[in-house]
């Protein structure tokens, strides 16, 4: 795979699991359906994903190339991102009108 594909994985696999916690009603995505899943329950979701997107992230690098070392800054940053990309399903789920 190339590194312009492993690029958009990355992105495509961030965008959409951003997003899932605030879609579906199962706890992580895969666990059993409850009636009102907590917002502190979807956050723990959003900062779980976020770590498989960074695990998918890295094992894409290395399988390209050197993995190289990041610091806090790198993790702060994909956290804002992960809340960037988030915000759709945020509004969807809490700021919509409900009829």
């Amino acid at each position: 795979m190339s590194s312009s594909a492993s690029v958009w994985l990355v992105l495509l696999c961030a965008v959409v699991l951003a997003n899932l916690p605030f879609f579906n009603e199962r706890v992580f995505a895969v666990g059993p359906a409850r009636a009102h899943k907590g917002f502190a329950v979807r956050l723990l979701e959003l900062l779980l994903y976020t770590a498989l997107t960074i695990g998918v992230g890295r094992w894409l690098e290395g399988r390209n190339s050197q993995i190289a070392d990041q610091g806090w800054q790198f993790y702060a940053v994909v956290g804002c991102v992960m809340l960037t990309l988030a915000f759709p399903g945020f509004v969807w789920r809490y700021l919509r009108r409900r009829h």
